[in-house]
């Protein structure tokens, strides 16, 4: 439970049709399996007490003595059990017969939640057992129970030892309607919906239920349990194929093996949600009077994580899923050149090219915007600039890219004017320090501006999201255009738009100098070369760019604390870095992220291509001056 996030698990028992003994004892073996895999939230399907196709069986005293004696049974057993269990049985209210989900934890009834709609269509026959569930809440005397039990649909199950755990359930067909239970109960509070269903499997229904299911989690950004009827049931006319799922906000964390019955698990973060909520002005959760509130404690221990968190949330880890985001990101970021270049009237694009991954990306960009607004390539001013660090690799491939992609080549040599700023200044020019790096920078985009003038053009950024959120730019240097295409496209990714244009572009020629542009180290190249390499390399300066996507990702999208950002990296880059490796980095990032806010904070225009961007009108509203503080000091505590 530690970091907000709680284990939980849908189940499918095996079970016999009206055998609720032999039920009880399915059920309970499985609550134990579940709860031993560190589940605390543990949901079974619809009347699996009884079996969901036992028919006009329903009607029998029999078989509904059996299924509350079965429900004692599995309330007794719960003590052993730390957790939250729903369970399905059917219950005689008032001289009716409602199909309920119980709700158990250490030994007590907590509640009993009725379905609310009924299906009487098609293979379902439930209106010729069932009455529909009251919204309202009663309560009701259980022969064992010294306390009565609420029983209705309006219940929330709040967990006394997790802020923001409260739990609400609907059964199957409620998940179906075109106005769920769900939403209602999202917006009384509810963060988790647990859903008992008995869901036959017909061909393709499998795609629109996991579909149904992942997009009811992300509408009430909330973590959804759907627990499914397996085999067991009846096959006189049905077949039912135990396809459990878990989801969070519209992901889906687990999901099981269809026709095999079983256990699946899913850690849900709650925080996440509670974030998520807080950020979304749209997602309204009003204090509703009809609901009725029951307290339920779990212990408080460190949750096992068996969720996986990608290296790199950035990239899509499928090729195909990742070919169709470069080509949408790259439409982005030419469309908003594009328009910029179409509404200003300007006669030319002016890029500083440097034969690095950023200058590439905003150039094959600019080569896009030309062909969307029919403009002859040739438009682009494409500039390379060579100075002291400027090394003979890089340099032929800013050239040659640019021949390829027919683009305009010019070559300024910023040596001379450099050396004669730092002599006017008193620099010495064998002091390497930060006036000798950024002086070259400030001197590069000085260049371009006044380039831009002349040819009555703009100049278009190249710095990316990464190199902003570290502030890892010369301020009033390349920090500085007139807009910055790549300014929403984190490092991890540019490598990989830049290899999807390597990949698809005709000109195997243009694709061999992208690919040799790739295998080059990411260099600001403001340092004099040794043996004619590249001897200034980012990466060993500022911390690898895999790990500061990562930490920036969950810190700007989700808001997670230095100490969640350290668990989660931990499981996703072991056997890559070790420990101290990482939290070394990540107190460089905060560090970096929080003193550098005054360079985002008057970034030229850029489009968003992402759920993730620095720039202070797309996105990030931050203050310059904002202490870092309490970061640190949770830092320090690791």
């Amino acid at each position: 439970m530690r970091d907000g996030f709680i284990k939980t698990a849908a189940v499918t028992p095996d079970i016999r049709v009206a055998d609720c003994e032999y039920n009880a004892e399915q059920i309970c073996k499985n609550m134990r399996m579940a709860a031993e895999g560190g589940a605390k939230i543990i949901v079974f399907p619809e009347l699996c007490i009884t079996g969901y196709t036992c028919e006009d069986l329903f009607w029998q005293d029999v078989l509904l003595d059996g299924a509350k004696e079965a429900l004692l049974t599995i309330v007794k057993e719960s003590r052993q059990v730390d957790a939250l269990i729903f369970v399905g049985l059917p219950w005689e209210k008032n001289g009716k017969l409602y199909n309920v989900a119980a709700a158990i934890s250490h030994g007590k009834l907590l509640g009993m939640v009725p379905k609310k709609n009924l299906p009487n269509y098609s293979e379902f026959y439930e209106r010729r057992h069932f009455e529909p569930g009251a919204e309202e809440v009663e309560f009701l005397h259980v022969d064992w129970q010294e306390e009565d039990v609420p029983f209705g649909i309006c219940q929330l199950f709040c967990c006394e030892q997790m802020e923001g755990l409260t739990v609400a359930a609907e059964i199957c067909e409620d998940l179906w309607v075109a106005c769920p239970p769900s939403i209602r109960h999202a917006q009384a509070g509810a963060s988790v919906i647990v859903n008992l269903s008995a869901s036959d499997e017909t061909t393709g229904k499998d795609r629109y239920r996991r579909n149904l299911v992942a997009g009811q989690s992300a509408r009430l950004v909330c973590g959804y349990i759907y627990a499914d009827a397996g085999e067991g049931e009846s096959s006189t006319d049905l077949v039912f194929a135990a396809h459990n799922l878990i989801a969070e906000n519209g992901v889906l964390l687990g999901e099981s093996a269809r026709f095999e019955n079983g256990v699946i698990f899913g850690d849900i973060d709650i925080r996440r949600i509670r974030a998520e909520r807080r950020r979304m002005t749209t997602f309204r959760m009003d204090l509703d009077e009809e609901y009725v509130e029951t307290k339920f404690d779990l212990s408080v221990e460190k949750t096992k994580l068996a969720r996986r968190f990608d290296r790199t949330p950035f990239v899509p880890q499928d090729k195909s899923d990742r070919d169709r985001r470069c080509e949408e990101i790259l439409s982005i970021q030419a469309m908003g050149l594009k328009k910029r270049l179409v509404h200003t009237g300007c006669k030319s694009l002016v890029v500083g090219i440097s034969g690095g991954l950023d200058s590439t990306l905003a150039l094959l960009v600019a080569a896009r915007a030309c062909d969307m607004a029919r403009v002859d390539r040739s438009s682009i001013l494409s500039v390379t600039m060579p100075c002291f660090g400027t090394t003979d690799r890089t340099y032929r491939n800013a050239c040659e890219l640019t021949r390829r992609l027919g683009a305009s080549l010019k070559e300024v040599d910023i040596r001379k004017s450099v050396t004669q700023h730092f002599d006017d200044i008193g620099q010495d020019l064998e002091n390497h320090d930060v006036t000798y790096e950024n002086g070259q920078a400030r001197e590069r985009t000085q260049v371009l501006m006044d380039l831009a003038n002349q040819s009555q053009g703009m100049v278009v950024g190249t710095g990316d999201m990464s190199e902003l959120a570290l502030g890892w730019a010369t301020y009033n240097g390349d920090h500085m255009s007139m807009y910055g295409v790549n300014a929403s496209v984190p490092k991890t990714l540019v490598r990989h738009l830049v290899r999807y244009c390597a990949d698809t572009f005709e000109d195997r020629k243009l694709g061999e100098v992208l690919y040799d542009i790739l295998d080059t180290p990411v260099s600001p190249e403001l340092l004099p070369p040794k043996d004619g390499e590249i001897s200034q390399k980012t990466e060993d300066l500022v911390g690898p760019y895999e790990l500061h996507d990562f930490f920036l990702y969950y810190v700007l999208r989700f808001g997670y604390a230095p100490a969640k950002i350290y668990r989660i990296a931990k499981l996703s880059f072991a056997g890559v870095y070790d420990d101290e490796t990482i939290l070394k980095w990540l107190r460089k990032f905060y560090w970096r992220f929080f003193s550098q806010q005054f360079k985002r904070s008057c970034l030229p225009d850029g489009p968003k291509v992402g759920s993730v961007a620095v720039s202070p009108r797309g996105d990030l509203r931050m203050p310059s001056d904002a202490c870092v503080r309490l970061w640190q000091k949770e830092l320090e505590g690791l």
